[in-house]
This record gives C-alpha cells, sequence and structure tokens, in this order.
C-alpha cells in the first residue's frame, strides 16, 4: 500500500475512533477524499474484521451505519499510528536537510547578485 492510501486509512480509522453514528458522505467531506474511496475502505475494513458496521434509524428516518472499530481494529489502529508517526518523521527530517541546502542556496544566489550588481 503506498503512503498515500495509508495516510488515507489511518486518518479514517482516527476519525470512527472518534464519530460512530456518521455517513460515509460525512467522512469523504471530512477527510476530502472521494466517497467511492471512503466505501471501498471501509469495506475492506470490515472484511478485515478492523472496523464493524451497524445499521441504525437515525433521526431522519433514513437508514444509517454506526461504524465501531473491533479489539483487532484498535490494534491495527495503533501499528498504523506508529508506522505513520515513523514515516512522518522521516519526512521531517529530509525536509530539514533539504531546507537547510536551499537556505545556503539562496545566501550564495544573493552573494552573486550583490557581487554582480558592484560590478
Amino acid at each position: 500500500m503506498d503512503n498515500k492510501n495509508q495516510d488515507n486509512y489511518i486518518h479514517l480509522l482516527r476519525y470512527l475512533e472518534k464519530e460512530q453514528e456518521v455517513s460515509q458522505r460525512k467522512i469523504a467531506q471530512h477527510l476530502r477524499i472521494s466517497l467511492g474511496k471512503v466505501n471501498f475502505i471501509i469495506k475492506e475494513l470490515v472484511a478485515k474484521g478492523i472496523v464493524k458496521a451497524k445499521n441504525f434509524k437515525n433521526n431522519k428516518n433514513k437508514r444509517a451505519y454506526a461504524y465501531y472499530l473491533t479489539p483487532e481494529g484498535i490494534q491495527e489502529k495503533a501499528k498504523m499510528t506508529l508506522g505513520f508517526f515513523r514515516r512522518k518523521n522521516d519526512e521531517y527530517d529530509k525536509l530539514k536537510i533539504e531546507l537547510g541546502l536551499l537556505e545556503k542556496e539562496v545566501e550564495n544566489s544573493k552573494a552573486t547578485l550583490l557581487n554582480n550588481d558592484k560590478k
């Protein structure tokens, strides 16, 4: 699974941990991903036993679902959170190095421009 999909999964699990009685449309809006992707991810998580979906009637007399993390889901979320943290920490370290190099490049460019202006 690529990093973007991993991010979608962890963000969805984190959201479901806080908001169980929520529509897939609202999840999609919150996560800023397509409704189809949310549906695909939830079906996959339900099939793996990570999330349990339960029907209920909401106050508008429409069928809705409540999504719950199973004990396996809580464990999986913990693993994914650790992996997410490590990956983001590595990205941060690489970005700090790149920013340092860019800062030196900008300083060199400024010095070059100043020297050219003096000529």
